[in-house]
């Protein structure tokens, strides 16, 4: 399972930064590692400069072997608590999915 994280002008990317959520997708989702080709994080701080309440965002984008890509996305009022809600719907969202699989 390959991480890529992807940040936009207003979100300063760094190793740290990079090493920390890698390591957050990849025990959450250890479980699916062997289901999930890639996993692509996008991290956006909507309103740039200004201060606003939920304004950081996290998209994650899980592709799951021979499935379409599955997308969720948090907001919230720090990087990592958008990250954390992302990751979470993630996670209830591949394992309904593939328990459904299982079933049929």
């Amino acid at each position: 399972m390959k991480v890529q994280i992807n940040t936009d002008k207003n979100i300063e990317g760094s190793a740290r930064l990079e090493s920390y959520f890698s390591g957050e997708v990849e025990k959450s989702l250890d479980r699916f590692q062997d289901k999930i080709t890639r996993v692509e994080i996008h991290f956006g701080d909507e309103n740039g400069e200004k201060f606003s309440l939920h304004d950081k965002k996290c998209v994650i984008e899980v592709r799951p072997v021979k499935l379409q890509p599955i997308t969720v996305t948090e907001h919230a009022e720090s990087l990592e608590k958008a990250f954390s809600g992302a990751l979470a719907k993630a996670k209830k969202t591949l394992t309904s999915t593939f328990e459904k699989i299982k079933e049929h």
